[in-house]
């Protein structure tokens, strides 16, 4: 499938067979609120990042609008895309590495094609309106991504009690409920637990028009590419904390179920390794970094530096791969699903570290519905197959490990551990 991006109507080029045409700035085909923020910081965005968020912006609404059932075995798609770009030698120049990154983060076969572009309107306006700008300029020393899961609100939380308090905390929601409610409630009350400022979080929406696909494999690459777009701003070097247990950023099926769509490779080593050199090659002064890369979700409750707080809050994060399937059912409230495998995880860890969990879930005990009945005979079924003795080749199937092997194999063996203490307390 071939998708062609423009920035403007005055774009007349038309890729070769093009099947797809998208208008970064036409309401009727693609909606983003990257520009609608205002950020007073030391300099313009780098305009290589800037190229880098917009591929991300392509490649997402690529992910959604090609479904996987038309790909050729059902699942697996040949995505090219026509995009223009401020540096293109740059960007033509790692062109190899781009599509390696993304074939293996959403398991499908990308190829680029790039074309010159200059500034847009919108960019120059901003541009200007930044330089002219006499308001008091901010300054963080990190960026650290925030979901509104669990994770994410431990890693703030941590942040925050080393007395760190000049951190921007980066969010991206789209469509629907259970994502943005949860993200509002934690950032109310991260700020007045410990005295930020709104300022200190940055939230963006993108939303590609007519998108049917629902795996997007690749919204972690948009999300990301939003928070180094902003870092690109501090003009100095900056970390990009994500945080992440280590067990679930492996991306080892666990259970028969963990195939095709059910699987995301959001944080895996290898893809943010790939990352990681793509912008060393752009020469941007960014690391990615994950501190839980070697933590089981209950080890990261467990060595939480305001349990109290957590617990207070625990029932204002959310899990769930699809918190959103339960107003098929005519739920009013968004609750976790309790059934899939983020949720077991979630609640498997909370069980291993002993709090009490307040959090609302629709089956989490695998009575009520019949693919939670089935998720459940697969999580047994996995565990029971699981075998500590080959735990070092499994964590090569879904993607390369290189580096710290034993240290990788002993986080998979300690998540599948603190899995299976779960799933038999129940039945």
């Amino acid at each position: 499938m071939i998708v062609n991006f423009i920035f403007d109507k005055e774009d007349s080029y038309k890729a070769p067979n093009q099947n797809y045409l998208i208008n970064f700035f036409d309401s009727k085909t693609f909606s983003f609120t990257f520009w609608n923020n205002f950020h007073k910081m030391k300099s313009w965005y780098n305009e290589k990042s800037l190229d880098l968020l917009y591929i991300s912006l392509a490649v997402f609404a690529a992910d959604r609008i090609i479904r996987r059932d038309d790909g050729y075995d059902n699942w697996s798609r040949n995505i090219k895309i026509y995009i223009p770009v401020l540096n293109f030698k740059v960007w033509n120049d790692n062109k190899k590495l781009l599509e390696e990154m993304l074939s293996f983060l959403s398991g499908d076969t990308w190829n680029f094609e790039f074309r010159k572009r200059s500034l847009t309107l919108i960019e120059i306006s901003h541009k200007e309106k930044m330089e002219k700008s006499n308001e008091k300029i901010e300054d963080y020393d990190q960026i650290c991504m925030f979901s509104g899961g669990l994770d994410s609100f431990i890693g703030a939380i941590n942040l925050l009690e080393t007395d760190k308090k000049n951190i921007m905390f980066v969010s991206h929601y789209g469509g629907g409920k259970g994502t943005k409610e949860y993200q509002d409630i934690l950032k109310e009350k991260i700020i007045e637990k410990y005295d930020l400022k709104i300022s200190n979080f940055s939230q963006f929406f993108a939303k590609v028009v007519n998108g049917v696909e629902d795996t997007t494999r690749t919204r972690s690459f948009m999300f990301f590419s939003h928070a180094i777009a902003l870092a690109t701003m501090l003009n100095k070097k900056v970390d990009i904390i994500i945080p992440e247990n280590g067990f679930i950023s492996l991306n080892i099926p666990s259970t028969l179920s963990r195939i095709g769509t059910s699987s995301t490779r959001t944080t895996h080593p290898y893809y943010l390794k790939l990352l990681q050199q793509l912008l060393d090659n752009l020469q941007l002064e960014i690391k990615l970094k994950n501190p839980y890369q070697f933590y089981t979700k209950g080890e990261m409750i467990e060595n939480c530096k305001n349990i109290k707080f957590l617990e207070e809050n625990i029932s204002n994060t959310m899990s769930c791969s699809h918190p959103d399937s339960g107003r098929m059912q005519g739920e009013k409230i968004t609750k976790h699903c309790g059934y899939c495998l983020p949720c077991v995880i979630r609640q498997a860890s909370i069980k291993k570290a002993g709090i009490t969990d307040s959090s609302l879930y629709r089956d989490s005990k695998f009575n009520n519905f019949n693919i939670a009945k089935m998720n459940y005979n697969s999580y047994r079924l996995g565990l029971e197959k699981f075998d500590s003795k080959y735990a070092f080749m499994s964590i090569q199937k879904s993607g390369q490990i290189s580096d710290n092997i034993e240290k990788f194999t002993d986080i998979y063996v300690r998540g599948m551990n603190e899995l299976k203490e779960y799933i038999n307390s129940l039945k």
